[in-house]
């Protein structure tokens, strides 16, 4: 798929993949976007086709010019605050932070302006780019590694899309206590929250469903720690941490779900990311070195 940027456009050459498809199916079969923003750019006549507004029904043929206005400058949503943020992959569409501990990923409260969040909106308008940066997943404020935003409305609606179809695969590198009793499993509890901590997520019947699928890489027997590569079918709250205190081996330093406090966090580090690029179904995938 060849594409490029032209100023607030974005242009996609129509490959014999698209040929006889009309814009409209583009939008709602291909990228299933939202009906409020199919709607939008309609109205907004942000779509053309070799540089002419075009029936969004009539086929488009192969070599057809298919532009979007997706880079128009808009509010970023959060307050643009230095931080010293560390990108491991960047294009027009999105953008991956390599996520530091104690540090939240987004704002709890309009007032809070030290997240990842305000340092991502902080580094587009030093790159001159004002965009609504929106998160597409999540780490706790202690799990670090990276974390995937989109850089406008689009490109995050159809990584939505994808994250819930299974289709970004997330790999997470944790220490755990003790050796567990096969080399690899899964781990398929459901998972709510603990009544009686404002915080604590649990293993409950009446939870969400949760699977997580974990290998083990190396066993330490003189400190009795095994590390582990777990990867998520679903991307419940805590749901690592959770599910290993569940079997019995807490990752080191989360003291929450019972590990002991010997390394400054809980050992948890997202490690992999791997996913269809959004426009052009490219693989992209990005390693990012965990420090334990």
């Amino acid at each position: 798929m060849k594409t490029k940027k032209m100023g607030e456009w974005y242009e996609i050459k129509i490959n014999q993949e698209w040929d006889g498809l009309s814009i409209d199916s583009i939008f709602r079969q291909v990228w299933q976007a939202p009906k409020k923003q199919v709607h939008s750019l309609r109205m907004e006549k942000g779509v053309k086709v070799n540089g002419e507004d075009r029936s969004w029904n009539l086929p488009l043929q192969a070599g057809d010019r298919l532009q979007l206005k997706l880079f128009t400058e808009e509010p970023f949503g959060v307050v643009p605050t230095y931080q010293d943020v560390d990108v491991l992959y960047e294009d027009d569409h999105l953008i991956i932070f390599n996520k530091p501990a104690d540090m939240d990923t987004h704002p709890n409260d309009p007032d809070q302006t030290d997240t990842l969040a305000n340092g991502a909106a902080y580094y587009l308008l030093s790159n001159g780019e004002q965009r609504r940066i929106k998160h597409v997943h999540r780490l706790d404020r202690d799990t670090t590694g990276a974390v995937l935003f989109a850089k406008h409305a689009l490109a995050g609606s159809i990584l939505d899309r994808l994250l819930e179809e299974r289709k970004i695969k997330r790999t997470y590198h944790a220490l755990v206590h003790g050796k567990l009793k096969r080399k690899k499993g899964t781990i398929q509890q459901p998972i709510g929250r603990d009544r009686h901590h404002p915080t604590r997520r649990r293993v409950s019947p009446t939870g969400q469903s949760a699977i997580t699928h974990y290998e083990i890489l190396e066993y330490d027997a003189k400190q009795d720690q095994s590390f582990i590569q777990c990867q998520l079918d679903t991307g419940r709250t805590h749901q690592i941490r959770v599910h290993l205190g569940h079997i019995g081996h807490p990752i080191v330093g989360d003291s929450l779900y019972g590990g002991k406090p010997i390394f400054y966090r809980q050992a948890l580090h997202a490690a992999k990311l791997e996913l269809p690029h959004p426009f052009t179904n490219e693989t992209i995938r990005v390693d990012c070195p965990s420090e334990f």
